[in-house]
């Protein structure tokens, strides 16, 4: 058996291989309630072949969405709406995983494919939050800075939601701590201009982000593993770094996180030429984490051939790799990775007629 398809054991849980389906924001909800487009577009994951398959960046509040059509969890509704899909990933031997998120400062905006601007009150848009009034780009708006009774309602809303996924079926929860998001925005110096208890030194900065993560940490079962995505740099001098992110590392695993899903990014509006962008680009930072932590870690971006997969946790780098755009490519990447890898793995038993032995 190759590695990529060996079994990852994280607390009780485990894993059927270490191929994750990275939560990649649909924003084709009603109402924060996933549709029968979640069904398919998740169900397919599973279907597959993916060790773990990850809902999006899921909002624990209305306010803390992206967009009007992201998805939500801020009420047993929405749980409930999410039981046929868990229950659904889980019957094709995969698990089922939900990314817990608010969106700070980079909230109230349009779909991605109308554009991605701000939307005003009027056009169906809110007020967005974060540490403070420092807006993510001059086409944003400003965003009002938080008060202490927001970060305690705020804290309240993770762990709500995190009581929600329970019921849900989930059995993986994912605490969102990058791209520029809420959480994030508080870890980096370049958002989070506080003179209080949240801001100023690293400890400070890292203060909420950590009661987030213990609060949903004490909610969620023992027997299940609990992560955390965060962006290990900013890629901007003065902003969150390797360094920082090492030590965040470090504490989390200090209050019982299992894995840090390791991204980048997303802070600050940047020319692409300004991130070295190429696969694996972001794997030295899984790596590192893992080194000098020793703390589970998965790595994404640019991971999309069997052998690049397979080096990554065969050698070391990570402990699971996590597939974005090429899952989106290819839902069936997992069978056909096995296959090149000569790895002889189950098929769903409708599929089985299709499948060439290896």
């Amino acid at each position: 058996m190759s590695r990529l398809f060996s079994p990852l054991k994280l607390r009780d849980l485990a894993f059927r291989n270490r191929i994750f389906v990275s939560p990649m924001c649909q924003y084709s909800s009603l109402d924060g309630i996933p549709t029968d487009w979640h069904l398919v577009h998740l169900g397919s994951r599973a279907v597959g072949g993916a060790g773990l398959v990850m809902v999006e960046a899921t909002a624990v509040s209305p306010e803390g969405r992206i967009s009007p059509n992201d998805s939500g969890i801020w009420s047993y509704g929405h749980a409930e709406a999410f039981k046929r899909i868990t229950q659904f990933i889980r019957g094709q031997g995969a698990v089922a995983g939900v990314q817990l998120a608010h969106a700070g400062r980079k909230a109230s905006t349009d779909l991605p494919w109308r554009g991605g601007r701000p939307l005003s009150p009027d056009k169906g848009g809110w007020t967005a939050i974060a540490p403070s009034a420092v807006p993510f780009s001059p086409a944003h708006p400003v965003p009002r800075a938080v008060t202490a009774e927001d970060l305690e309602r705020i804290r309240r809303q993770f762990g709500e939601g995190a009581e929600r996924a329970l019921k849900a079926g989930f059995e993986v929860v994912e605490i969102h701590m990058a791209h520029g998001y809420l959480l994030h925005e508080f870890l980096s110096p370049l958002a989070n201009k506080r003179n209080d208890e949240y801001g100023g030194s690293l400890a400070n900065r890292m203060r909420f982000p950590l009661i987030v993560a213990q609060t949903v940490r004490e909610i969620w079962p023992a027997k299940w593993p609990v992560f955390v995505r965060i962006s290990a740099t900013d890629w901007m001098e003065g902003g969150w770094d390797l360094d920082q992110s090492v030590e965040l590392s470090l504490r989390l695993k200090d209050i019982g996180i299992d894995l840090i899903d390791c991204s980048s990014g997303g802070l600050v509006m940047l020319p692409e030429t300004a991130i070295p962008a190429g696969p694996g680009y972001q794997t030295p930072f899984a790596t590192a984490i893992r080194q000098k932590t020793d703390i589970a870690t998965a790595t994404v971006g640019l991971i999309t051939a069997p052998a690049q997969a397979e080096q990554i946790v065969a050698s070391g780098l990570a402990d699971a790799v996590i597939l974005a755009r090429e899952l989106l490519r290819n839902p069936y990447w997992p069978l056909m990775a096995a296959q090149a890898l000569k790895d002889d793995i189950p098929w769903p038993v409708q599929y089985e007629r299709a499948r060439l032995r290896v």
